[in-house]
């Protein structure tokens, strides 16, 4: 059997075309919150570092969506903190990668049972 040699930019090209992210609309309606909550009261250079974070973060996620633990409560319901006041939670499901919320950690946990 002959074996063909994959460079590694190759490799990693193809990886990276993998997973496709999908945010639930409950996930938008967080992220439309949260920056409506920074709009009234964060200057545009503190929007702008947010968005920062949340690109570089979904890229991690992206790359490698199994990097992130999963929570003990909800079966496949993995766990990524943004900040102090904001984790993501997603799920892997096939070659998607669902946004499930952007979890605002002031809240009662409780929450995310239903998820």
């Amino acid at each position: 059997m002959k074996v063909k040699h994959i460079r590694k930019n190759q490799f990693v090209r193809f990886m990276k075309d993998t997973y496709k992210l999908i945010w639930s609309d409950e996930a938008l309606n967080n992220l439309k919150g949260i920056i409506d909550y920074l709009e009234n009261r964060w200057t545009k250079k503190e929007i702008k570092k947010f968005a920062q974070l949340l690109d570089k973060k979904l890229k991690l996620i992206e790359n490698n969506p199994m990097l992130f633990p999963e929570g003990d409560k909800s079966d496949g319901l993995r766990k990524s903190v943004l900040s102090r006041q904001t984790t993501i939670y997603y799920r892997i499901i096939n070659s998607e990668i669902r946004i499930i919320t952007l979890f605002d950690n002031r809240q009662n946990p409780n929450k995310l049972i239903k998820k």
